[in-house]
């Protein structure tokens, strides 16, 4: 499989990923011919990358982190629980909620076990699924990095399901917040935006009201957006200020939101969110957080078309679990000439050959 920009996307190119819906259907099966109707059908989607079958990556595959069956369960029983509480004052919202608290702890555990059962770095597959809402995706994604990192950062069990409720309801108080700014494509104003920020108070009063959780949680709700040098909100916290819960979750917060598409700006690719992390280490982010996350995650998604820095084209084969910035590379072009035969490298094991630049908009000859 390759994955390629949508603008890389032709009429007769095979899908080599199902899409799947908000209830969890096939949208688009695996195996599809691409047509034009299908073509502005994923444009209308605003997906921006997709992965296709071709004989040059045939035998590259990628298996998500989460079961897709896995995914649907828990990212449905996030919406129900979120939408029951929407627009409620936080003290009947905290009622409610406290409702859901087993179905939560459950959704945790489900997580948790296929973070803990996979031997893998994490591959999250966001363009194959589409929800109305960001917030319920997000939530989802947010606990996975989160439950991810806190396992790298080697806490136990119960520290990481205290993590991982942390994480999976840090953006609760948004459904305190006007639907209309969360979903305002433009710039808001500094009084919306203000208003916005808010959502980080309003999860803190329903979470700390909750009975069946830790006080814990509701301070990962107040300090997710707070930053390690005082620039964060809304109390403006410093380094030894900020829970070490609220600081793994303040980097997965970012580096997902980075690599999704939002309202007002399209998605990164993880290589350059995780360079854009790099660049707040230590000032706006935790150390040893930032770095846990770049041990965790893939960088150069399998499947990926990469220039070498000596000149060579390849592709992303596979992941190295130590080292994810190095994967294998298939290698298919030199002296900017197509092999007749392709072959493969560990970049591991190259100690001076690196992938100077990923470009999903590549094209074969084949592809025109």
């Amino acid at each position: 499989m390759r994955l390629i920009s949508i603008d890389t996307l032709k009429v007769g190119m095979i899908l080599g990923r199902t899409i799947w819906n908000e209830a969890g259907h096939p949208l688009i099966q695996q195996g599809v011919a691409i047509s034009p109707v299908i073509l502005n059908r994923l444009k209308e989607l605003n997906i921006k990358y997709m992965y296709i079958d071709d004989e040059l990556t045939k035998g590259i595959d990628i298996e998500e982190t989460v079961p897709v069956h896995v995914r649907q369960k828990v990212v449905s029983n996030i919406t129900q629980s979120f939408e029951g509480i929407r627009k409620m004052e936080a003290k009947k919202a905290s009622l409610v909620l406290d409702k859901q608290t087993k179905l939560l702890n459950f959704l945790v555990d489900d997580l948790l076990d296929s973070i803990l059962n996979s031997k893998e770095i994490l591959t999250v597959l966001t363009d194959a699924y589409l929800y109305d809402e960001y917030i319920y995706q997000h939530s989802f994604q947010v606990a996975l990095y989160a439950l991810a990192i806190g396992r790298e950062l080697g806490h136990n069990a119960n520290d990481l399901h205290v993590i991982g409720l942390g994480a999976m309801l840090h953006d609760i108080g948004k459904m305190l917040v006007p639907i209309e700014l969360l979903q305002n494509p433009s710039r808001l104003s500094d009084v919306e935006f203000e208003e916005v920020k808010q959502h980080t108070r309003h999860g803190f009063d329903i979470l700390r009201n909750l009975h069946t959780m830790s006080l814990i949680i509701a301070h990962c709700a107040f300090q997710h957006h707070e930053r390690l040098d005082g620039s964060g909100y809304p109390r403006g916290l410093v380094e030894f200020e900020i829970h070490p819960y609220a600081k793994i979750i303040a980097v997965a917060d970012v580096f997902d939101a980075m690599t999704s598409n939002r309202v007002y700006r399209d998605k990164m690719l993880p290589v350059k969110a995780l360079e854009i992390i790099e660049n707040g280490k230590g000032t706006l982010y935790d150390t040893k957080v930032v770095e846990a996350l770049k041990r965790t995650v893939v960088h150069y998604p399998n499947g990926s078309v990469v220039l070498l820095n000596d000149g060579r084209r390849g592709v992303v084969s596979r992941q190295n679990t130590i080292t994810p910035s190095m994967p294998w590379v298939r290698v298919f072009e030199e002296n900017e000439q197509l092999l007749p035969a392709t072959y493969e490298i560990n970049l591991q094991e190259q100690t001076t050959v690196s992938i100077d630049t990923i470009d999903l908009s590549y094209t074969f000859a084949s592809d025109k």
